[in-house]
């Protein structure tokens, strides 16, 4: 009882309480101050009055700006390969395999993915506003939201044979079979953008990723649907950062109550020792030695039992409180008195 009495297990649940809440409160701070800078930023129509307001900013900047236009693109636009009226400006494939993989722990199967091909296309294109006033988005791969759609979507099943399923088996895998999908932002969709605006040397309004670090955001959804999701991205880290607190929390005192229970049997069994060895000096000391230690003579009786086979240090020091002799429980000892 020496020390701390922090076990494994409950360092690990404490540590990985402590690391899960600041995971989350900063996933939570991070949601927060996207949000809060949603709020901030300007609303503005696509229009000709959006380059005169670009043109008295400083720097024909601004850094954080919301605008919402039509999709068109920059020269040719591309084709979907597998519904050929659908056209647009960007274009991601993936070919997905899955399987199911057994878990000798659980004794049971479990899914599996592992990306095999993926595939990305982009052609430049612009936000038209009402009257016809564009501005260029660059960089919209590295935007944030949902801004593509799918397009196609086809799962190719695995047929197996008798030989198949006996393999599986043995190595513990089993193929389902190929996901294809794709996805597009097509002409035509109305965008929500969230970015830094600039009016470039040449007269053209740019939509770019901030330079501050703020989220860049591309979204189908309107601004009000965009915020919604942030808002509750933050009220969710919020809720797990808190029930992690807690649990850190609770794992803690309940560290401590146990911590304090033992000091309390250390005290109890220290005022024990000093009373019985008090009691212990009045009486003569007994030739037979102590079971045990073989050198202490035996001083106590232990009942109910009523056997007299050691000395109170090795009493003390039994691992479980039942009679050497006879295994019965301890209830009390008392000393051993001579006449």
């Amino acid at each position: 009882m020496d020390g701390f009495p922090l076990k494994i297990t409950e360092a690990v649940c404490l540590g990985a309480s402590l690391g899960l809440t600041s995971v989350c409160y900063y996933l939570y701070t991070k949601s927060r101050t996207s949000l809060d800078k949603l709020d901030d930023a300007p609303h503005l129509n696509i229009d000709g009055k959006l380059r005169d307001i670009l043109k008295v900013t400083p720097g024909a900047c601004l850094q954080y700006a919301v605008i919402e236009g039509t999709v068109q693109p920059v020269g040719e636009p591309l084709t979907s390969h597998f519904q050929k009226e659908y056209v647009g400006v960007l274009q991601k494939f993936n070919l997905t395999e899955h399987r199911l993989v057994w878990n000798s722990l659980s004794r049971t199967w479990s899914d599996s993915e592992r990306v095999l091909h993926q595939r990305v296309n982009a052609v430049p294109f612009l936000l038209v506003g009402s009257d016809d006033t564009t501005v260029k988005v660059l960089s919209p791969l590295q935007a944030l939201g949902d801004h593509m759609e799918i397009t196609h979507e086809k799962f190719h099943q695995v047929n197996y044979g008798l030989g198949d399923i006996v393999g599986q088996y043995l190595s513990g895998e089993k193929l389902k079979g190929q996901l294809e999908t794709e996805e597009m932002l097509k002409v035509g969709a109305t965008l929500t953008g969230v970015g830094e605006l600039i009016l470039d040397t040449d007269g053209t309004l740019n939509l770019r990723p901030p330079a501050n670090g703020s989220p860049y955001f591309l979204s189908t959804t309107d601004f009000d649907t965009l915020r919604g999701e942030q808002e509750s991205s933050a009220v969710l880290w919020k809720v797990l950062a808190i029930a992690s607190a807690l649990a850190g929390a609770a794992a803690l005192l309940w560290v401590g109550r146990r911590y304090y229970n033992q000091l309390k049997v250390r005290w109890e069994q220290e005022q024990e020792r000093r009373d019985f060895e008090r009691l212990q000096a009045e009486l003569p000391r007994v030739s037979n030695a102590c079971v045990i230690c073989l050198t202490q003579p035996r001083n106590c009786i232990l009942l109910d039992c009523g056997h007299v086979c050691c000395c109170h240090s090795c009493y003390q020091a039994l691992p479980k409180r039942t009679c050497p002799i006879c295994r019965q429980n301890i209830t009390r000892v008392v000393p051993l008195y001579h006449v």
